[in-house]
């Protein structure tokens, strides 16, 4: 079995070169943040990764959590991984300081997170959900309950979950059942039954603090009478301390395909009188809420599908060295070689290889305009909003076929559990379908962030015009001629399908939403090559200056590969959009 070693290199890379860690650690609030900070707190992450949660990855899957009367237990190596997780800091990373976190900048989490998600990403699910709960109760709940939560919280000594689904209501969360009514002391009794939620039922954490959707007894039907509510495993007393344990229990966890590890749990709320709960902001308003923790683990599942697809490519690299089979195909040698020399196989290690690093990259360079959106910058705001889905969909769609093909690099052997290929695959799986399938967010992209727009197409045209600029600057350039060229052909693919969207969305709204999932991974390619070509000119440049570091050299290499196997996809994917819904609605349902 291989050992995740963090590419710290190219993760380093990306960071500076791409994007501007040095100008993000200058921007207001992150004054005490420097480019050699961040180096040291990837290198001290690379080896937690490696030596504490790329160990028990394996005993995650094959034994996962197990339940019994409510009670919950993790896989061997979890509890103690989290308690050490905890007291080294990881958890308060990126939190404000005033609930004891460090405030350390969006893109440099990004980058730790990553290596939770390749190392263990069962495990790295439970801080995620923790994240999304201490945004949603920072930016909309009381002081009160702000004060009394989120120190602990941060700390990770509780940790926190999203209750959104149930049996009736997935998608579509107008359905929701579950209810809440006041109590007139300023509590709320909640009752109902949540499915599908992430660490729902822990043996890690002191507390867990469920945030629970739900109606009020006289609340609007549909998406405008739901409220969020704040509902703790254990009571909190005046003074921090746990009380007593509230009224829900974990009913089962579900056995999965995939993340055995995270303890996915069905939650029953209000068995007795019901559960104590506390409102969130005001009443009938926590869709709105809900999303500031959905947007969170989106882009955080987005990048769920970078670290399993790196992870992936390093265990599938680790056997081709390893593999001695046959002669390769012109070797006149005759002696057999590591299937590394295969053609076809190292045209699935680049394929791993370059896609990787374009999610990657695609994904700091999302973080970095969070963290320009967050200094009051709103057009990084906008970018944010962009790109958002794309990293989610994309990234997720990547993840899932990059896995499979880290299978077929194993051949027949990979199929066999104990090679450890077949769990990435397994693994990545849920990343295309929970916090929001890819269908769904490719209908976000071509619909609020496109079409519905208060400037419909404003975002759009601005990243199309950045890329275009990004053209004429490599087209002066000899070195990097074919590279423009390509990127030119796909930006136009991608600005036909937008008009196109743009043109039918209103008038023809299935024609359009038949293209959406083709036109997220349009843009993801697109803007993915973009990315990699401004790499490749960054590589060039060092080049030639004089650089003998074979990194450069190696990021030339993946970069042109994305460009000239990925890019052509653009195409294609633009002529789906645009002249493919018709055939979508072709075949009447009775014939299906």
């Amino acid at each position: 079995m291989s050992t995740y070693i963090a590419p710290l290199r190219d993760m380093l890379f990306v960071l500076n070169e791409v994007a501007g860690l040095e100008e993000i650690c200058a921007l207001p609030g992150n004054e005490e943040c420097s480019v050699d900070l961040v180096e040291s707190i990837l290198d001290e992450a690379a080896k937690f990764a490696s030596g504490v949660l790329d160990p028990i990855n394996r005993a995650g899957d094959t034994t996962g959590s197990q339940c019994k009367d409510g009670v919950v237990t993790t896989a061997p190596g979890f509890k103690e991984a989290y308690k050490l997780f905890v007291e080294t800091g990881w958890n308060a990373m990126p939190y404000s300081p005033e609930y004891g976190g460090q405030g350390l900048p969006a893109v440099v989490s990004m980058a730790v997170n990553e290596m939770w998600k390749s190392a263990n990403m069962a495990f790295g699910l439970c801080p995620m959900l923790t994240g999304g709960a201490i945004e949603a109760i920072a930016h909309h709940a009381s002081e009160a309950l702000k004060r009394k939560y989120l120190p602990k919280m941060v700390e990770g000594i509780w940790s926190g979950t999203m209750n959104l689904t149930e049996p009736s209501a997935g998608s579509d969360l107008a359905a929701i059942c579950t209810k809440a009514k006041a109590v007139g002391d300023g509590t709320y009794l909640v009752s109902g039954t949540k499915i599908f939620i992430t660490w729902g039922e822990n043996d890690c954490a002191e507390n867990i603090i469920h945030l629970v959707l739900a109606r009020l007894p006289d609340a609007p039907s549909g998406l405008k009478g739901i409220s969020l509510f704040l509902v703790p495993k254990f009571l909190v007393n005046e003074d921090g301390s746990l009380g007593q344990r509230n009224d829900l229990i974990c009913a089962s966890i579900e056995h999965k395909m995939g993340i055995h590890g995270s303890p996915t749990a069905v939650m029953s709320f209000g068995e007795n009188e019901g559960a104590i709960g506390y409102l969130i902001g005001e009443e009938n308003k926590g869709i709105g809420y809900m999303f500031t923790m959905m947007n969170h683990a989106r882009v955080n599942v987005g990048l769920e599908g970078v670290g399993i697809a790196e992870r992936s490519y390093q265990h599938a690299l680790w056997y081709a060295r390893e593999r001695i089979q046959g002669t390769p195909i012109g070797d006149k040698s005759g002696f057999k070689k590591s299937i590394l020399h295969h053609p076809d196989v190292r045209r699935m290690l680049m394929d791993m290889k370059s896609r990787t690093e374009a999610m990657r990259t695609l994904a700091y360079y999302a973080a970095s305009k969070l963290d320009k959106a967050r200094a009051g910058d709103a057009a990084a705001q906008s970018r944010v909003d962009l790109l958002t889905p794309v990293v989610k969909g994309w990234s997720t769609e990547q993840g899932v076929e990059l896995t499979s093909t880290g299978v077929q690099i194993f051949g027949g052997i990979g199929f066999i559990e104990e090679t450890g290929a077949c769990q990435y695959y397994r693994d990545s799986r849920i990343t295309t379908i929970y916090e929001g399938t890819t269908g769904i967010q490719a209908n976000d992209l071509i619909g609020r962030k496109l079409a519905r727009e208060s400037t419909p197409g404003a975002a759009m045209k601005d990243l199309l015009a950045e890329m275009e600029a990004t053209v004429a600057e490599l087209a002066s350039k000899n070195a990097m001629l074919g590279i423009a060229a390509s990127l030119k052909k796909g930006i136009n693919a991608l600005s036909s399908a937008a008009d196109w969207q743009l043109a039918n969305y209103g008038v023809n709204p299935q024609a359009a939403a038949a293209g959406a999932v083709p036109f997220l991974k349009l843009t993801g390619i697109v803007v993915g090559a973009w990315l990699m070509a401004k790499s490749a000119a960054i590589a060039v440049k060092h080049l030639a200056e004089g650089s003998a570091d074979d990194f450069y050299k190696a990021k030339l290499a993946t970069a042109t590969y994305f460009v000239e196997h990925q890019l052509p996809f653009a195409v294609a994917y633009a002529a789906e959009v645009t002249g493919g819904s018709d055939s979508v609605f072709g075949l009447p349902e009775n014939l299906f």
